[in-house]
């Protein structure tokens, strides 16, 4: 079997600037090329790669499944280029370019203030923050920089640690009355556990236990929305792992106890990351300065703030205790 003919720049530059401008002649236009030129770069390219990556008529472009496969990482690749030949050829320290942020919801007016004025401050870079419970993939889905909670961090990312954070088991006093308190991580698995989402987007099958051990259980919940699993542990439907920031409140009034303390529990960090390269862009560096910089004081007050909220109306869905 002959090796397949190596794919060249070129044909990438020429595929992503028409998926970009969803135009061949604009494409062209843009590239300073003959549209003529464009059109053989993309036919060489679908020929070496023996797949159809466009579906082209007389007024639009469509993306096919592997171009849009090919699009993902050929837009990665090709950013990474420019990103380099821009570190080289800037003559100033201006901040500029596209700078795409992946942020939990629920932050603080403080963070929008931030994030306005780093706008300002640099009006030549394009921001664009993207507010999810989803554990975006940097790399794939194109993002620069992520706030992101957690133990541990994938390979290939910087992470500044923006704050300490522990997470630990809790659930309401109603349901240890009805249920009884795990004496034992072996008990866990007669219990209703509120679960997350691992990385991948999928329910989550284990919890850490302990220092670095994991238990498979199984839940009757899951969610990537933590106020949804506080919520769901305050009306006493279950046992959830939760961060600190985010129970503190709820455990000082009781509403919350702590199962299985020192167990069920374990050390975290709050870190705004971005991807491991020589070369930080400018913009990229800036931002991650502008939210260390913001952070002190702040995740801890918005965490005490959606407590409050939610405690508000979980009472108000809580059964009425009997009189005695």
């Amino acid at each position: 079997m002959l090796d397949a003919e190596p794919v060249e720049t070129s044909e990438l530059i020429a595929f992503a600037k028409t998926v970009d401008a969803r135009s061949l002649s604009r494409a062209a236009a843009e590239l300073g090329l003959p549209r003529a030129t464009v059109s053989r770069r993309l036919a060489r390219l679908e020929q070496r790669l023996g797949a159809r990556l466009l579906r082209r008529t007389t007024r639009s472009l469509a993306l096919t499944d592997a171009g849009e496969a090919l699009y993902r990482h050929a837009r990665i690749v090709l950013d990474a280029v420019d990103d380099a030949v821009a570190s080289v050829r800037r003559t100033d320290d201006k901040v500029r370019g596209d700078l795409r942020i992946s942020v939990p919801p629920h932050l603080p007016p403080s963070f929008y203030a931030m994030v306005c004025d780093f706008a300002e401050r640099y009006p030549d870079v394009r921001v664009q923050v993207h507010a999810t419970s989803r554990h975006v993939d940097l790399a794939r889905d194109g993002y620069d920089v992520a706030l992101r909670a957690g133990t541990h961090f994938e390979p290939g990312l910087i992470a500044r640690k923006l704050a300490d954070e522990r997470v630990l088991a809790v659930a309401s006093p109603a349901y240890v009355a009805q249920h009884g308190a795990p004496a034992n991580r072996r008990e866990l698995a007669r219990h209703r556990l509120l679960m997350g989402f691992s990385k991948a987007e999928l329910p989550q099958t284990h919890w850490l236990v302990g220092a670095d051990t994991t238990q498979q259980l199984d839940g009757v919940l899951f969610s990537n929305d933590l106020h949804l699993l506080v919520y769901a542990a305050l009306r006493g439907q279950g046992i959830a792992m939760l961060p600190l920031t985010m129970t503190r409140a709820f455990l000082e009034e009781r509403t919350l106890v702590a199962i299985l303390p020192g167990v069920l529990e374990h050390a975290g960090q709050v870190a705004v990351v971005y991807a491991e390269r020589e070369f930080i862009p400018p913009q990229v560096r800036a931002f991650v300065d502008a939210v260390v910089a913001w952070a002190p004081g702040e995740l801890g007050a918005v965490s005490a703030k959606c407590a409050k909220m939610i405690s508000r109306r979980a009472s108000r869905r809580a059964p009425r205790r009997a009189r005695t």
